[in-house]
C-alpha cells in the first residue's frame, strides 16, 4: 500500500518496533465479521455460519468471523435486519455499553442513550440490542443523505424504542442534562480504514488531522452537556494519531472534569492501551490490525462526576413542561384520531403504545412508557421517525407500511403470510411483481424469506403489486433468475 510519508513517520513514532508487522498488516485481507439481530434469532444467519463461519468476535455478543465475504447484497436475510455486516473492531463499543449499563442498572428507571454521530447504523442497532428494552436510543446524523441511511437500517432493526434525528451537536447540548449515555463515534481522519477504504489514504493530510481533532472537540463540547451528572461518555474513533484520540480523552479529563473508566479486557484478545505519546496512565483501548483481527479503532469511556452542576431545577421544569406537553398532544390527538382495532391488532401488546396520526397521514405507535421523551424531543429536534410507523388508512382500507413489517412488534397473525424462495425473496427486493400461489388470498400480504417478514405486496390475482421502498430497492440484476 502507498502510504503518505508523514503518516508513515507518525505511525514509526508511536508504535517504536512494532511499526514494521503494523505496516505489513496494512497489505493483507481486512477480515469480515457479522453481528446478528438478538430479536431476530441467530437461526435467521445460519445459512452464513453453516459454511463460512470462523469463529467468534470475542469482546461482542452475537458476532461471528467470517471466512470470505459472500455477496451480502443478495442475502434477504441482510434485508430484514436479521444481521449486520460491522467491522470487528468497532464492536468493542460491546464492552464499554456493558460497564456503563450495569452501573446506570442501579437507578432502576428506563434510560436514555443518545448515538449522536450515528449513521450508517451499526454502533446504533449493536446499542440498541443491549439497552433494556424498556429504554430509549435516539440515533443521530447531521448529514441528510448519511441520516436517511441511518433510517433505512435501524427501521429493518426493527425497535420501537428508537428515534432518527438529524440534528448537530449543540441543538442536543442546548436541551440540557437529558442522557444516561451518550456514544460519540467522532468524524475523524479515518486512518484505521486505509485497508479497507483506499480513498480514505487519499484524503489523509496533516492538516485533515488537526482539522478532525478541532471539530471533535467543537463537538464534544457542543453535546456535553445533554449527558445527565453521573452519566457515561463513550468516545471512539477509527483513527491512530494522538491528536484525535489519547490527546481529545485527555481533553476531555483536564478540561471538562470527566472521569475515565477502566474496562475488561482479556489478554487474548490483542487489545493495546495508550501509545508512548505523554498519555499511558489513560484507561484507552486501541485495535491495531497486527495485534488484533479487525481494523483500526480506539475508545475510551467516561463518566460524568455527579457532582457536576446541572442547570437549575432542570430535571423538575423538564418534566413539568414534558407532562403538560403530552396531556395536551394525547387529548389533542384522541380527539381527532380514531384508529380502528383491526389497526392496533397489527401489534402485538397493542395496549403497550400509544396510536396517533401524523400530519402526512401515517398511523404510527409510541411506547407508552416512552411518550413524555419522545414528544419532548420531537418539540425541540428535527425528528425523522419515532416508535412504529404502522401504515394509512384510505376509506375503509388499510395500507401497511414497509416499517411495520419490519418491526420486532409486529403481530403476523394478523395477515396473511406468503414465504418466498430466493429467486423471488430477490425479485421482491429488487422491486418487481411477484405471482403468488392460487391459493394467496387477495388483498395485501406479508412476504417472509426464511421465515424472516421482509415487506408487504398487494395481491390482485394476475399479480402481486409490491411495495418495498423505491430507495432500498436492489439495483443489480437477480443473479439467481
Amino acid at each position: 500500500m502507498n502510504l503518505p510519508q508523514a503518516f508513515e513517520i507518525t505511525m514509526r513514532e508511536l508504535l517504536q518496533d512494532e511499526a514494521a508487522s503494523f505496516f505489513a498488516a496494512l497489505d493483507e485481507q481486512p477480515p469480515v465479521s457479522v453481528r446478528y439481530n438478538p430479536q431476530k434469532g441467530e437461526l435467521a444467519v445460519s445459512h452464513l455460519f453453516e459454511t463460512l463461519k470462523d469463529g467468534r468476535v470475542p469482546w461482542a455478543d452475537q458476532a461471528y468471523y467470517l471466512a470470505q465475504r459472500p455477496a451480502f447484497t443478495f442475502d434477504p436475510c441482510l434485508h430484514a435486519g436479521c444481521y449486520y455486516v460491522q467491522e470487528a473492531s468497532s464492536m468493542f463499543v460491546t464492552q464499554a455499553l456493558k460497564v456503563a449499563l450495569h452501573r446506570l442498572s442501579i437507578t432502576g428507571y428506563p434510560l436514555m442513550a443518545l448515538d449522536l454521530c450515528a449513521a450508517p447504523g451499526g454502533k446504533s442497532t449493536l446499542v440498541r440490542s443491549l439497552l433494556p428494552e424498556d429504554s430509549l436510543l435516539v440515533a443521530n446524523e447531521v448529514v441528510g443523505s448519511r441520516a436517511r441511511i441511518l433510517q433505512e437500517n435501524l427501521t429493518k432493526w426493527g425497535s420501537p424504542s428508537v428515534m432518527v434525528t438529524q440534528n448537530e451537536a449543540a441543538d442536543f447540548g442546548k436541551l440540557g442534562a437529558l442522557f444516561d449515555l451518550l456514544l460519540v463515534d467522532a468524524p475523524c481522519s479515518g486512518e484505521g480504514l486505509f485497508r479497507k477504504d483506499e480513498g480514505a489514504v487519499g484524503e489523509w493530510s496533516p492538516d485533515a488531522v488537526r482539522q478532525c481533532a478541532m471539530r471533535q472537540s467543537s463537538i464534544l463540547r457542543d453535546c456535553l452537556p445533554a449527558l445527565k451528572p453521573g452519566g457515561y461518555l463513550i468516545y471512539s474513533t477509527c483513527t491512530y494519531n494522538n491528536e484525535e484520540d489519547e490527546a481529545m480523552v485527555q481533553w476531555l479529563v483536564e478540561q471538562e472534569g470527566l472521569l475515565p473508566v477502566p474496562l475488561p479486557v482479556e489478554p487474548g484478545w490483542g487489545v493495546t492501551n495508550a501509545l508512548p505519546t505523554g498519555h499511558v496512565d489513560l484507561p484507552v483501548y486501541r485495535f491495531l490490525p497486527h495485534k488484533t483481527k479487525g481494523e483500526g479503532f480506539f475508545l475510551c469511556l467516561l463518566q460524568k462526576p455527579e457532582s457536576a452542576v446541572m442547570p437549575r431545577d432542570f430535571e423538575t421544569v423538564r418534566y413539568e413542561k414534558t407532562a403538560k406537553q403530552s396531556k395536551h398532544v394525547v387529548k389533542k390527538r384522541e380527539a381527532t384520531t380514531l384508529i380502528p382495532d383491526k389497526v392496533k391488532k397489527s401489534l402485538v401488546n397493542p395496549d403497550a403504545y400509544h396510536w396517533s396520526t401524523t400530519k402526512q397521514g401515517l398511523i404510527r405507535a409510541l411506547p407508552v412508557n416512552l411518550l413524555s421523551e419522545i414528544l419532548f424531543l420531537e418539540g425541540n429536534l428535527r425528528v425523522l421517525q419515532a416508535g412504529v410507523t404502522v401504515g394509512e388508512t384510505k376509506g375503509e382500507q388499510f395500507l401497511p407500511h414497509p416499517a411495520l413489517a419490519l418491526s420486532t412488534a409486529l403481530n403476523r397473525a394478523a395477515f396473511p403470510v406468503c414465504d418466498l424462495d430466493l429467486k423471488q425473496a430477490v425479485d421482491f427486493l429488487r422491486r418487481e411483481a411477484l405471482v403468488l400461489p392460487a391459493d394467496c388470498p387477495l388483498g395485501w400480504v406479508l412476504v417472509t424469506y426464511a421465515d424472516k417478514a421482509l415487506g408487504w405486496v398487494k395481491n390482485v390475482g394476475n399479480r402481486a403489486n409490491n411495495n418495498w421502498p423505491v430507495e432500498w430497492r436492489i439495483r443489480s440484476n437477480n443473479p439467481f433468475a
